[in-house]
């Protein structure tokens, strides 16, 4: 990326931008970066929400663009698990600052937090301190 003064090329962002803003992608890449591996009905529980043909869709093109590994396990019942790739992990750490400046910019994701987000790590399940009179 080249900066010159104020400037600064967007060229590298043009193949990822468009995977990357879709809908679910980042939750998606989140997700998957807080765990070691998941299977598909976990991430469908994971992310509220998502039609099966949606992420079905979305895992089809970050495992196109490298972002995501598919492991299939010959067993009976059939088991595909998910996974980041080096890329997909690099990623998940670049939108740490995000979701941090998110956080920062205003409570609104206490709201939706509070009743719906599963993980430990989210500032809406750390004790608030009480507030004495």
């Amino acid at each position: 990326m080249e900066k010159d003064n104020n400037r600064i090329c967007l060229c590298p962002l043009e193949g990822i931008i468009t995977t990357i803003s879709k809908k679910w992608a980042i939750l998606l890449i989140s997700i998957l970066g807080h765990h070691e591996r998941l299977r598909f009905n976990d991430i469908m529980t994971t992310l509220e929400g998502i039609s099966p043909k949606s992420l079905t869709d979305l895992l089809k093109e970050l495992r196109r663009t490298g972002l995501i590994h598919r492991e299939s396990f010959s067993e009976t019942p059939p088991r595909v698990e998910y996974s980041l790739t080096e890329d997909g992990k690099q990623l998940c750490e670049a939108i740490i600052p995000l979701v941090r400046w998110a956080e920062k910019r205003d409570n609104l994701h206490t709201k939706t937090c509070d009743a719906t987000c599963q993980s430990t790590c989210c500032p809406s399940k750390r004790t608030r301190p009480r507030k004495t009179s």
